[in-house]
């Protein structure tokens, strides 16, 4: 039920990666689906290298596509849960819920914090995310040593680092990166918004 071939680079293999997939749901299904993704997600987590599962839910409700993030460690660990016969039953409960077979695309490294879920075809050159994610990093470092410098000041360096950057990779994951992308959106995809 694959739409693309999940082949990666072999250098890459050994990345964390993500599998990006969209389910576009028929209409009144929502309520089976969401039970349908809680199942196969507590299914997921007990495969080897699994490091979490999220999705985001449709603000459309005449198109309800849902996308789906899921990550695992590496490549080899993923490709071992999409395809295997626990993966291929829950397809099957999957197939009356939705009204096309689902796609799926595998991202590893920054790509995961550009690539949009309409956009998923061509995630952007590797020197414009380099570009956006040193502006996120620079915005991020800068607010966080002023707010935060007196208040770690007393702690030993190791763990004044530590929380430091817990705070900069949160905030740019769930916060910054998500902003940026918005703003530098023509710049990232041009040809996407001709």
């Amino acid at each position: 039920m694959l739409e693309e071939s999940l082949t990666v680079d072999s250098n890459e293999s050994s990345y964390q990666v993500t599998a990006v997939i969209s389910h576009i749901v028929r209409p009144g299904r929502e309520q089976g689906y969401e039970e349908w993704f809680h199942g196969i997600a507590a299914a997921a987590r007990k495969f080897k290298g699994h490091l979490g599962v999220s999705t985001i839910r449709p603000n459309d409700q005449a198109h309800p596509e849902y996308v789906v993030m899921l990550k695992f460690d590496r490549y080899d660990n993923l490709k071992t849960w999409l395809e295997s016969d626990i993966r291929r039953q829950w397809l099957e409960r999957l197939q009356p819920l939705i009204e096309q077979p689902e796609t799926v695309q595998t991202l590893t490294g920054l790509e995961t914090w550009f690539a949009l879920p309409k956009r998923l075809r061509q995630p952007p050159p590797r020197y414009k995310m380099a570009i956006v994610t040193w502006v996120g990093v620079q915005i991020v470092t800068s607010l966080t040593s002023y707010f935060l410098e007196s208040s770690f000041a007393s702690l030993p360096r190791f763990i004044n680092l530590a929380v430091s950057n817990v705070i900069v990779v949160i905030a740019l994951t769930y916060f910054v990166m998500p902003q940026l992308t918005r703003l530098f959106n023509q710049w990232l995809y041009p040809k996407l918004d001709q």
